[in-house]
């Protein structure tokens, strides 16, 4: 099965099937993108397809450049990252929660980055995104 709730390839996700994917999640999932967007604007959206075992996720770009993607699951999504070294700087210096702090520590090493993945199921958890997407941006 598939990271995404989302795992053929021949459809990408309407707004309405990933609200009804997401449930109660889908006004976390519409206020990160609000938050993001009023970072980050410009900001556009494009769906992906990552393959079978990742399916499909939502990349959030400022012009040129990937803020998030977004991976909706049943009840809540997933928020990933590539955070580059000096951006696991900036988040060790930060005042974000150890174990997120942690999370980001112990990612695993790409060439585009860490790869740092989060859950989000409350309003917290997009708080986390933004400081997060932030540091990600200005490093």
């Amino acid at each position: 099965m598939a990271l995404s709730a989302f795992d053929d390839k021949n459809y990408e996700p309407t707004d309405e099937q990933v609200a009804s994917v997401l449930e109660d999640a889908s006004v976390l999932w519409i206020e990160l993108k609000q938050q993001v967007g009023a970072h980050f604007d410009p900001l556009s959206e494009d769906w992906g397809f990552s393959g079978q075992k990742w399916g499909w996720s939502l990349r959030l770009k400022h012009k040129k450049r990937a803020v998030l993607y977004m991976t909706p699951s049943t009840g809540f999504f997933h928020v990933g990252f590539a955070f580059g070294q000096k951006a696991v700087d900036a988040a060790q210096e930060s005042d974000l929660p150890l174990p997120i702090i942690e999370l980001v520590d112990s990612a695993q090493k790409y060439a585009e980055g860490r790869a740092v993945r989060l859950e989000v199921r409350t309003d917290v958890d997009v708080e986390h995104i933004v400081a997060l997407a932030t540091i990600k941006m200005a490093n």
